[in-house]
């Protein structure tokens, strides 16, 4: 291990260890203290020197820096704004009214050595090999199960193995792309396997983020240990997708997410950025003629390969659950076709059967020849009689775990720690095993190690405390035949009695696994966001069967039809916008302009209500109206001029009203919303704009009593200014593709049918004829400045419609609206046969005309109530602006079309 310093720390270095040996509340007596590097004997048997540290840890306190641990609470502040800032979440079940949870990292990371993850390496790579040979067995001749070397109730009983998936070979010859191994250190120091996730595995893009944020936070350290790359094990990982899917080299490949409201959604937006995949849910697919395509605004588009992150059941409604709206129908079917590869193929949960590690080690020396360099913890499956017979008795020291976990269809429940168990509730699980003995499973209870984690107390004090750990590491297939395993992995972090999952509070914490090279190591600034750097260390690999090369794997010319494309060249290729990205991106802009309209409005109308001017009859009928008009108040409240504190206090009632579906608060969410839906395309910044301008407003909603206006006022122009942040976002820092331009498009419909109606209604009311009506009709189309800039005092109602009605210079201005409005469909000529350049001429062509033309000379500002041309142009804007929005969706967000036929046989 290279150091900086001399070998012997100095004394400020040694006073640190020894104050964090003393101040760490030390792990449970018989578990290994990650951070002293020994198991921790019974109290009798303590040895006097407390002060003992792994050598790891000693690398690292000594690389604190000069103000070493008074700055651990300051690095543990920045870690948790960081993670809010990048806006890192997990939930569980998570709800529209209820705000994200960040994602809980620690600060300190988990530290292996050479010899730690030399046991790993090799112990993953041979399990995952296994696993591909069992799996192969149960799809192909089934010899393990007819000779009797695996139950058949756990394979062909088992819930999650398809039948119709038998015979059938895997896409590109292999069967298993990646998996997830879930390892427990125990008392003798050594790795034990727990568990295995084959279906669909999370933590890959979490343990990203984990390591970019944790590197930067302690980077002295980081360099000194020195920790292995993780960037090239992606590219790998994408790359042998790629090899041995249908398009070889130049495929599709997309990533399959349940949605934004499952827990894990952070990670897959993260991950499909940051591997260059087309984020997807199943509704954005379809199957046609035994092939998979992604629904478009470029029609349909194939689809080579899957990393899914559904579980199996969801994945097909005509073969598996029919109730689910998460999958694809016909995707099994174009699976057994080959012309699709799914990352990993369907059928593989039974491999996570906690039962099946009892019989690991016989079928390792059977198909493998080997014995197994990772050890499993003892696990006894019930349904084997001497089994059951030789672990019952032993109940009280095992774990009680399912057989079928996760699965409604066989008895489920979550694993129970004999040893919590009172003698009655042992026999009663005693007497369920009996009862069913084919649905449970025993597995010896494992000390888990400790690792020190930082806690802050319920007195707000900051102590180091042990935790347990339990590690996930993962292991991926290469384009060559064999198979690499990702040099780190996730921690999570348990309480002070247990492991607890991510689902009930648990925490996680980087892991950094030792190399002997400095070159080898990541570079802090960039190592979650440069996937191309390489990666120096050996690549150990099993290799299985040996693949074709991308060459081989070509698709045929006639494989897909002319009409719907093959791949392109990486140069040509232009990012695909998804129906549902592209319904999306149009509301988010609606709801944005919205929300900006309607804030604008509501702080117009207060302003109003508490001026000099607060009794002048058309300004209360004009904003009674208005607000009316855009929902801001609920049927029945009184007008403006009936009762003026009833309406305003109703008016400020309504921004914070969820069940309004047109008021501030619910049309912000929607924003939000519909920009979770499209995460993948968003800066994290932007994402942060979003979620900072709800929980500002939201935050302050029982912070204002009713009648303080300008405590309201206050909060109005708080999030005016995150909105107009957020507008900057859209306008400046995001892709102009088809995508973007349906976003400005949605902003663009809505602010001309706000701004043309409020006009309209203005001059209903004769507002015009005086100062007050003037002024208000300016202040909300936000054009003062320029109009006392251009006209100064001239109050003439030419003067008005030529600043906001023909004007091609003001972005407020409906002729300069329904000019962009217009550049924007006809840009999207490109697509669905030109169809949107007619709905472009639909949109009335205000900058030609001129003032005098809508309002002739001879009209009086007080024949404002008289029909002109005007009245005629501000409802045909409104028209237009409904009948493009209507015109659009039909157009882009629905997709339909003959197959010669969908689903085979």
């Amino acid at each position: 291990m290279s150091e900086s310093r001399d070998s012997r720390p100095d004394n400020l270095d040694m006073q640190a260890m020894n104050w964090l040996a003393h101040q760490a509340l030390a792990a449970p007596a018989g578990h290994w203290d990650e951070l002293r590097g020994l198991t921790i004997p019974p109290v009798a048997e303590a040895p006097k020197d407390q002060s003992q540290m792994s050598k790891a840890w000693q690398t690292f306190i000594q690389h604190l820096g000069n103000d070493g641990l008074e700055t651990l609470g300051l690095r543990m502040g920045n870690l948790q704004r960081q993670v809010r800032d990048n806006g890192i979440t997990y939930n569980v079940y998570a709800a529209t009214d209820q705000p994200q949870r960040p994602w809980s990292l620690d600060l300190f990371p988990l530290m292996l050595d050479h010899k730690d993850w030399a046991q790993i390496e090799t112990g993953v790579m041979q399990r995952m090999q296994l696993l591909e040979r069992i799996m192969a067995d149960a799809y192909g001749p089934q010899k393990l199960v007819l000779s009797g070397q695996l139950p058949a109730a756990l394979v062909h009983g088992h819930p999650s193995y398809l039948p119709a998936m038998h015979g059938v070979p895997p896409v590109g010859g292999r069967y298993l792309s990646l998996a997830a191994f879930d390892l427990a250190r125990g008392p003798d120091g050594s790795w034990w396997l727990l568990s295995q996730r084959t279906q669909a595995p999370s933590g890959l893009g979490y343990l990203l983020e984990n390591r970019q944020i944790v590197s930067r936070l302690f980077p002295q350290a980081f360099e000194a240990y020195p920790v292995q790359r993780l960037a090239q094990t992606y590219r790998t990982l994408l790359d042998s997708i790629k090899a041995r899917s249908p398009a070889g080299a130049l495929a599709h490949i997309a990533l399959l997410t349940p949605g934004p409201y499952n827990e894990t959604y952070f990670e897959h937006a993260y991950l499909a950025r940051h591997l260059g995949l087309s984020l997807v849910q199943g509704n954005d697919l379809t199957v046609r003629d035994e092939k998979l395509y992604l629904k478009t605004l470029q029609g349909l588009q194939p689809v080579h390969g899957l990393l899914k992150r559904v579980d199996d059941d969801w994945l097909d409604p005509l073969e598996m659950r029919a109730d689910s709206t998460l999958g694809v129908p016909g995707l099994l079917q174009a699976v057994r076709s080959g012309n699709v590869l799914v990352a990993n193929t369907p059928g593989s949960g039974f491999l996570e059967s906690n039962a099946l590690l009892g019989f690991m080690p016989a079928l390792a020396r059977d198909l493998l020849g080997q014995e197994l360099q990772l050890p499993a913890i003892p696990s006894w499956w019930c349904g084997e009689a001497a089994a059951l017979q030789d672990v019952l008795p032993r109940i009280s020291s095992c774990v009680i775990k399912p057989t079928y976990p996760y699965n409604n269809d066989r008895q489920s429940f979550e694993p129970v720690q004999g040893h919590t168990l009172s003698r009655r509730e042992q026999d009663e699980w005693a007497g369920r095993i009996l009862r069913d003995p084919d649905a449970h499973t025993l597995q010896s209870w494992l000390p888990l190690s400790h690792q020190p984690t930082w806690q802050v107390t319920a007195n707000a004090l900051a102590a180091i405390e042990s935790r347990p750990v339990v590690l996930r590491v993962f292991a991926v297939a290469n384009a060559q035949g064999g198979w690499q395993v990702l040099p780190g992995g996730l921690a999570r972090l348990g309480t002070r009695n247990g492991i607890a999952s991510m689902q009930r509070g648990g925490r996680s914490a980087d892991v950094w696994v030792q190399t002997t090279s400095a070159i080898a190591s990541d570079s802090p600034p960039v190592i979650a966001r440069d996937a191309r750097q390489s990666m120096s260390f050996s690549d150990h690999t099993f290799s299985d069967s040996p693949l074709g090369s991308p060459q081989q794997l070509a698709p045929r010319d006639d494989e897909y039809p002319s009409d719907m494309g093959k791949a392109a060249a990486p140069s040509q290729r232009q990012r695909l916008v998804t129906s549902r990205a592209a319904e999306n991106l149009f509301w988010m802009g609606r709801y944005t302009e919205r929300t900006e309209n309607t804030l604008r409005l509501v702080r117009l109308s207060l302003e109003i209500l508490s001026s000099e001017n607060q009794n002048l009859p058309y300004l209360l009928h004009f904003i009674t109206g208005m607000a009316a008009r855009h929902g801001l108040v609920r049927i029945g409240v009184p007008a403006a001029h009936q009762a003026p504190r009833v309406f305003e206090r109703s008016l400020i009632a309504g921004l914070w009203d969820k069940e309004l579906a047109t008021s501030v608060g619910f049309n912000l969410r929607a924003v939000r919303l519909a920009a979770a839906s499209v995460r993948e395309r968003l800066s994290p910044e932007h994402w942060r704009l979003l979620e900072q301008a709800e929980s500002r407003f939201f935050n302050t909603e029982h912070q204002v009593s009713l009648p303080d206006t300008m405590a309201v006022q206050g909060i109005l122009t708080d999030t005016s200014q995150m909105l107009a942040a957020l507008t900057g976002a859209q306008t400046d820092r995001m892709s102009r593709d088809d995508g973007w331009r349906l976003l400005s498009i949605g902003r663009h419909i809505e602010r001309l049918q706000f701004l043309s109606s409020a006009l309209l209604e203005a001059l209903q009311l004769g507002m015009l004829s005086e100062q007050a009506g003037y002024d208000t009709v300016l202040d909300l189309f936000d054009s003062t400045i320029s109009f006392h800039d251009q006209y100064q005092q001239t109050r003439t109602p030419q003067a008005l419609v030529d600043l906001l009605v023909t004007n091609a210079d003001n972005p407020r201005s409906l002729g300069w609206v329904a000019h962009t409005l217009r550049s924007r469909l006809r840009r999207m000529g490109h697509l669905a046969d030109g169809a949107t350049v007619p709905m472009a001429e639909r949109v009335p062509h205000l900058i030609e005309l001129t003032a005098e033309s809508l309002w002739p000379l001879q009209c009086k500002v007080t024949d404002a109530g008289i029909a002109m041309p005007l009245h005629e142009t501000l409802a045909d804007c409104q028209t237009a602006a409904r009948d493009v929005s209507d015109q659009l969706c039909g157009l882009f967000f629905t997709h339909s079309g003959e197959a010669r036929y969908s689903v085979g046989a």
